[in-house]
């Protein structure tokens, strides 16, 4: 996973914690989990999404004017 081991996930964990303290991690986990979900949310939806066939004309609008 990314060229990280299981030590460096601990001390990475770790810090977060002395940071943060235990209460606020199940927020920032909660704020993480719901960025995570907009953004797979939003990839989906630009994948389905039709192209834009307006540009092409609108270039060709420009180009006359």
């Amino acid at each position: 996973m990314f060229g990280i081991g299981m030590p460096e996930l601990i001390v990475i964990l770790v810090i977060i914690l002395i940071i943060f303290g235990v209460g606020k991690l199940p927020e920032i986990g909660g704020g993480m989990g719901k960025a995570i979900r907009n953004f797979k949310e939003a990839s989906r939806e630009a994948e389905t999404s039709e192209p834009d066939t307006k540009e092409p004309e609108k270039l060709e609008e420009d180009k006359k004017a």
